[in-house]
């Protein structure tokens, strides 16, 4: 859990702290990059919240889901086809389940509190 969050907060120090020029060619890499790694962090914390993380797994799912994507903008351009999308599309709708998820979880540890503390007070 703690890789995830230090890897959030150095990307986004190092972002922030430097004027680094993005070619418009690499717009597309670089969207598939950040919603991959968006959605390697919130699937990491729902792993966390249903006490099942493994930072193994969470470290080579991020670098699959990136070289996945990658590899599918990468022949979507020599293609002619924006194939880019496909990852983007499946990337939004594993990061909103994710974010669905636990939205219900925390919900829920925070309902089974406050009836503790109801029943105890």
């Amino acid at each position: 859990m703690w890789l995830s969050i230090l890897g959030l907060i150095l990307g986004i120090s190092l972002g922030l702290l430097t004027d680094i020029q993005i070619p418009p060619e690499y717009a597309n890499y670089l969207s598939i990059a950040v919603l991959a790694s968006l959605d390697t962090l919130f699937g990491g914390i729902r792993a966390h919240l249903q006490q099942v993380y493994d930072d193994k797994v969470f470290v080579s799912g991020f670098f699959f889901n990136i070289a996945l994507a990658a590899g599918l903008a990468f022949l979507g351009v020599h293609l002619g086809v924006d194939l880019y999308l496909a990852a983007i599309f499946a990337f939004g709708v594993r990061l909103f389940q994710n974010i669905a998820v636990i939205r219900r979880i925390i919900l829920t540890k925070w309902a089974e509190k406050k009836e503790l503390r109801e029943t105890q007070g």
